[in-house]
């Protein structure tokens, strides 16, 4: 195996860079001095993949961590988050379609928290807003873990809706 390697005189300091470790003595060309150059320790493969192994094991530690830190921050910052879970459609005695909106409210904090208004917000193909309809969920406060479910009927006609999302109505202090 030819590798490069180095080594240094130890009387007159000067460096060398040498293919391959020599049979015997090696002797400066600057100060003459002779001494013995010594092969470099071997890695044992094994050592090797154990410390690798364990590199590894240390990543996918550190990354956990990071998730669970970020997951834990996201809590106390938004404890309570609304979501839909279903979106379907009623006829009102016109014969106008509207879409009725199906979701839930969940606190996701250790704590007990009041619940604000909902905001239903219904967009256009190319996002722009249709409509913005605020609305009281049935319950005022909810329970550490818990959530509460709401149905909304949305006012404005089907027609030139294409996504609609729901929000927490933001209190301003």
């Amino acid at each position: 195996m030819n590798y490069r390697m180095k080594t240094v005189c130890d009387f007159c300091k000067t460096e060398y860079s040498i293919d391959m470790v020599p049979n015997g003595p090696v002797k400066c060309a600057v100060c003459g001095n002779t001494w013995n150059v010594s092969r470099p320790p071997r890695r044992s493969p094994w050592l090797v993949f154990i410390a690798a192994l364990c590199a590894l094991l240390a990543a996918i530690v550190f990354a956990v961590a990071v998730i669970a830190q970020n997951k834990i921050t996201d809590i106390r910052e938004n404890p309570l988050v609304a979501e839909i879970h279903d979106i379907t459609t009623t006829t009102d005695e016109n014969g106008v379609s509207h879409f009725v909106v199906n979701g839930r409210v969940v606190n996701r904090s250790d704590q007990i928290y009041g619940v604000p208004g909902l905001v239903v917000i219904s967009y256009e193909h190319d996002g722009n807003i249709v409509d913005k309809q605020k609305f009281m969920p049935s319950a005022t406060l909810l329970d550490a873990g818990s959530a509460v479910e709401f149905t909304h009927v949305l006012s404005v006609p089907m027609a030139g809706v294409e996504k609609i999302a729901v929000e927490l109505e933001r209190v301003v202090e």
